[in-house]
């Protein structure tokens, strides 16, 4: 399937009626009838309509055999309850990503290190072997339905970042991770088309044997409104809805300011998650400014990778520059380290040298923030009135989905 059906548009608002017709007549066109359909969706970390889309979606396969499944990516397992509210219902057939047992996936080829090698630009060159939710591999057909946002890994999420790393194995992650973490956050996040990790994405996507198809939708960020949506196969609609991404969620400033608050909304549980409020408005901070990520409702780091303890965050340049005591670490971690930390510089004499200071006003206590090499702040004392009164800080509500950039 190559051809893209589009509703909606930059500056525009769906209705649910509308939203519901849409997907009506595009999946009842897609000749689904009778096939199995395993339909990938997000975890409660990424906001859409989802009770909305999978109302629309059950209704128009109610003659497939319809599998749910949340693609976790390594994040925590959603509970009973949690999905229950996450996906607005009770559903036959839900799935957590279980990426923390070995028979969850199936093996579906690798990717040589000489492809890694041409699609990175020689960045890297390693063999990796493509492992699946063996959910995907055993359907006919999966249906990616899930949000666009510009992406600190690959440029604009979505499409088939829902199966790498959403429902894949570790060695896809790490290797796509790292990937980005050399290109470096600030220089990949909210990219158009086809970045480098994309390609890898792209390359490992095209071992699927089931018929990939994706509802992407481009949210209005905060709230359950949909902007647009687009149909097509997991390429083409993500490729429609990434251009209207790039127009809503992108916003542009005249001048670097000094600080930035980031608050952060409930559904970042850790800073594993929360981080998103320092990738999106990196590129607006002035050499030697601060990004304080308020989240008092934050208690820890990373719940499902506590080794980010141990490691600490810092910046790309330090890890290279003493890669043989790192190397044998997750790369997906040494990732999310330096995706926090920004850019900045390493060498054995002087060490670590970085442009921004990062700053917790998190329930995190000081002495494991101070450990992990983050500055902390009693959320207590945060007045936000105050910060927003302050001509050289940038208060950012409702952070981590909307990009910050100078124009």
């Amino acid at each position: 399937m190559t051809d893209t059906a589009v509703i909606g548009g930059a500056g525009q608002v769906l209705s649910e009626d509308e939203v519901t017709a849409f997907v009506a007549e595009a999946l009842g066109g897609a000749g689904l009838a009778g096939r199995s359909v395993c339909v990938i969706v997000p975890d409660a970390t990424r906001s859409c309509p989802l009770p909305l889309l999978l109302r629309a979606v059950t209704d128009a396969l109610r003659d497939s055999q319809v599998t749910i499944l949340v693609a976790l990516g390594t994040h925590a397992k959603m509970s009973r309850d949690e999905l229950r509210a996450h996906l607005g219902g009770d559903y036959p057939n839900v799935l957590n990503h279980e990426w923390w047992k070995p028979e969850t996936f199936a093996e579906l080829g690798t990717i040589s290190s000489d492809r890694v090698g041409e699609i990175s630009d020689e960045m890297l060159r390693d063999e990796v072997p493509v492992k699946l939710n063996r959910a995907v591999v055993e359907h006919d057909v999966a249906l990616v339905v899930g949000p666009v946002f510009p992406h600190e890994v690959v440029g604009f999420s979505g499409g088939n970042k829902y199966f790498f790393p959403g429902v894949a194995g570790q060695e896809v992650i790490d290797l796509s991770h790292w990937l980005g973490a050399l290109i470096t956050s600030a220089n990949i996040i909210g990219t158009p088309g086809i970045t480098p990790v994309r390609a890898l994405i792209d390359e490992a996507a095209a071992l699927i044997p089931a018929e990939k198809l994706a509802l992407s939708v481009v949210a209005k960020s905060g709230t359950e409104a949909l902007h647009a949506v687009a149909f097509g196969d997991t390429v083409s609609s993500w490729r429609a809805a990434a251009e209207i991404s790039a127009q809503t969620h992108v916003r542009y400033l005249e001048h670097p300011v000094r600080r930035v608050v980031s608050v952060m909304p409930p559904k970042y549980a850790d800073i594993w998650t929360a981080a998103k409020g320092f990738y999106k408005v990196e590129p607006i901070v002035a050499d030697g400014g601060e990004v304080i990520l308020y989240a008092p409702h934050v208690t820890q780091l990373a719940a499902m990778h506590p080794e980010i303890e141990e490691i600490g965050y810092h910046c790309r340049d330090y890890f290279l520059g003493q890669w043989d005591k790192f190397r044998d670490l997750h790369w997906g971690v040494l990732a999310h380290s330096t995706h926090l930390r920004g850019a900045g510089t390493w060498d054995p004499a002087s060490g670590e040298h970085l442009r921004v200071k990062v700053t917790l006003a998190t329930g995190i206590p000081e002495d494991v923030v101070r450990q992990a090499n983050l500055e902390y702040l009693d959320p207590a004392a945060v007045d936000l009135a105050a910060y927003e009164d302050d001509p050289d800080t940038f208060v950012v509500p409702n952070a981590g989905e909307t990009l910050y950039r100078l124009r």
